[in-house]
């Protein structure tokens, strides 16, 4: 399946056309090849403005996105590449603040296209080699990196000390097995730990490595790549500490000191610790100075589409009360049912077929007043069987909201961001 959307642009979908066309052989690992393709492209990699890099299993880009905000709050321009995208493939390169436009994007991609025809180059592998080459051509002052899959063999992991100014380990999960989890000598057997060490391969010479609290086996597999790459761990409850304080605030510490934080503007309890977070890295770093009022400023008006956002009344939701989330994995899911604990709510879910459907049904447990399945469209995706005999099933979105009944309880539409993007399209709320 492919990870890109049509485009209302004919030279943009030209290209989007040809990395449609692109394969990676099975099993391919390495940064080889996209370094071999920077190289060709003049190595923009090096010539970024400070960077901060983040990785993990969920999490990752709700960090960026308080990054993001903080750093806009005090008036710095700053270039962000996440993944994937929800409905446009402009998402994924946001260009001192804006998302690239059209024109560009089809230049951009050509150049990169036919400068690594012959490598053999994956989809993201070209994307984030676009990114980074209109990140050095674009004058800024920072840039919020968000590792795609992983983080050791991610395309991302060609930044070096010279442009990095911080790294970041969002929460930790299992997901991604078959890549993340292929048995190799020397990487720690126990997952969640090969999880860990694989995330915290980004670790960098000089380059402080900030992280939340994992158990001891995780610690100890950072660590270890921690020293290998002889830089800093600043880890959480070692370093820096957070906490809920009065008013829905957070309360957050670490060697310089004590600050009080409002409640973050993206919702779910869990949201508080990516907040503190992307605190913690900022604090932790010396490449740019940002005063505490940037920081409350961003932590309040941060916002990340599809999750747990809050439709607005439009075409396909109505006037009811809908919430969007591209959760797909157990870590999400249980996020999810903490910040549904105690309501109940009808669930529409859309699920890749190599993802569990446990996932968020378990969480969600004796909540879910009625649980309809729906396709995800252009994916393989599980029938309502997978999800038990209660489970119904609707030929799409619109068509399991109109079967839903008016009884005044929330709606939750999950189980894939390819899902959410197609809800958000069709909502009329495209990501800006």
């Amino acid at each position: 399946m492919r990870d890109f959307a049509r485009s209302d642009s004919p030279a943009v979908q030209d290209q989007l056309d040809r990395l449609a066309r692109l394969s990676v052989p099975d099993g391919r690992l390495g940064l080889d090849t996209i370094r071999a393709l920077l190289g060709r492209l003049g190595d923009p990699h090096r010539r970024l403005p400070p960077v901060f890099h983040v990785a993990g299993t969920n999490g990752k880009g709700s960090t960026c996105a308080f990054l993001r905000a903080m750093l806009e709050a005090q008036g710095y321009a700053v270039h962000v590449t996440t993944s994937p995208h929800l409905v446009r493939y402009n998402e994924r390169i946001r260009v001192a603040g804006e998302l690239i436009g059209d024109a560009r994007l089809a230049a951009l991609l050509e150049e990169v296209l036919d400068v690594g025809e012959d490598l053999n180059p994956s989809f993201f592998e070209i994307t984030i080699a676009a990114a980074f080459s209109e990140f050095a051509r674009v004058p800024a002052d920072a840039c919020v990196v968000e590792v795609g899959l992983g983080g050791r063999f991610d395309a991302t992991n060609v930044l070096g000390p010279e442009v990095l100014a911080a790294c970041g380990i969002a929460a930790l999960g299992i997901d991604h097995e078959r890549f993340l989890l292929a048995p190799e000598e020397g990487a720690p057997p126990e997952p969640l730990s090969r999880i860990a060490f694989e995330k915290a391969g980004i670790a960098k010479q000089g380059v402080p490595l900030v992280t939340m609290a994992y158990g001891e086996a995780q610690h100890l597999a950072i660590a270890e790549q921690v020293e290998r790459a002889g830089t800093v761990l600043r880890d959480e409850g070692r370093w820096w500490h957070w906490g809920h304080a009065a008013g829905n605030r957070i309360g957050y510490r670490d060697a310089k000191g004590a600050i009080l934080l409002p409640q973050p503007g993206l919702p779910g309890v869990f949201q508080y610790a990516n907040c503190a977070l992307a605190v913690a890295m900022i604090r932790h770093q010396d490449r740019i100075d940002l005063p505490l009022a940037a920081l409350k400023e961003g932590a309040a008006k941060a916002t990340w589409p599809a999750r747990l956002q809050r439709m607005s009344p439009g075409p396909l939701t109505g006037e009811r009360e809908v919430w969007l989330d591209g959760g797909h994995n157990p870590s999400a899911g249980e996020r999810i049912g903490e910040h549904f604990a105690g309501r109940r709510l009808h669930l529409v879910v859309g699920m890749l077929e190599a993802k569990n459907p446990a996932a968020l049904t378990v969480p969600l447990g004796n909540g879910i007043a009625s649980l309809t399945v729906v396709p995800v469209p252009g994916h393989d995706h599980h029938g309502s069987a997978a999800f038990g005999k209660s489970a119904n099933a609707a030929a799409d979105v619109s068509s399991a909201l109109a079967g839903l009944p008016e009884d005044g309880l929330p709606v939750l539409i999950s189980g894939s961001l390819y899902l959410a993007g197609e809800v958000l399209r069709l909502n009329g709320e495209l990501p800006v």
